[in-house]
């Protein structure tokens, strides 16, 4: 089963200059929790590494098609599954609307858990906030890259990431490091459970279904029993506001010249 996340936001800045930016995707991993890094192999192809609650995934992504100032499209093609886009519209005197449109299918059960908790949701949020913060600091851009890509890929779905079956979440991953992710993700959970029974003044031996306080972002909550926890991990329970990370959008490292 795959998952849609669509976010946007308003960055105080004009269309050219976010766009410019985005198209350093070496810079990514300045805003993108959990992107370790990101590189260009050729003006299409980028090869990414990142790491989630102790799990390194890498994997590569297809530029299907980048019109300047408007919109970036991808696919990932080995190692993940997802694909999506990134679009840039004027939204009033030098601001620019940036909307982030992805599909992705979880693999491996640190990413199923994360998914059931809305975590790439969440992420994709937080990148875009970061990003805004990230432009808006500056006076310009860090640099630019103004070629283009042909296409008519309209926003891609996992359809288009077809060549690419990923690797079922078990790249560069441990037994430990994959029981110690299930625990934190379940642990964070089972916080955020048991705080909503105790208010209630509920029993907290066993954790009965709950919906936690409206936010931004909706999340669903894991129902975990006490000692549900993996006994083979070291892994700490951790409170309800920890976020992990998935894949991040797949998109190019960067051709590029300083403006600097």
């Amino acid at each position: 089963m795959t998952t849609k996340v669509q976010k946007s936001i308003t960055v105080d800045v004009p269309v050219t200059m976010a766009y410019n930016q985005w198209t350093q995707f070496e810079e990514f991993p300045q805003f993108m929790g959990g992107v370790q890094k990101v590189e260009q192999l050729n003006d299409r192809r980028l090869h990414w590494v990142a790491e989630i609650a102790g799990v390194k995934r890498e994997w590569y992504a297809e530029i299907l098609e980048q019109r300047q100032d408007e919109k970036v499209a991808w696919a990932a093609s080995e190692g993940a599954t997802n694909a999506g886009a990134v679009t840039f519209a004027p939204n009033g005197a030098g601001r620019t609307l940036v909307t982030l449109d992805l599909e992705y299918e979880p693999e491996g059960l640190v990413e199923k858990a994360g998914d059931a908790l809305n975590i790439v949701e969440r992420q994709a949020k937080s990148d875009l906030e970061k990003f805004k913060t990230f432009i808006e600091s500056r006076s310009h851009e860090t640099g630019a890259w103004r070629g283009e890509v042909e296409g008519q890929a309209g926003t891609p779905n996992v359809e288009a990431a077809g060549s690419s079956e990923g690797d079922r979440g078990k790249a560069g991953i441990s037994a430990k490091a994959a029981a110690a992710g299930v625990a934190a993700v379940a642990g964070a959970a089972a916080v955020a459970a048991k705080r909503s029974g105790t208010a209630e003044g509920s029993e907290t031996g066993t954790v009965e279904p709950v919906s936690p306080p409206p936010e931004p972002d909706e999340v669903d909550v894991v129902v975990v029993e006490d000692g549900g926890l993996p006994a083979t991990t070291d892994a700490a329970v951790v409170d309800d506001t920890t976020t992990l990370d998935d894949s991040a959008p797949g998109l190019r490292g960067d051709n590029t010249r300083d403006l600097s």
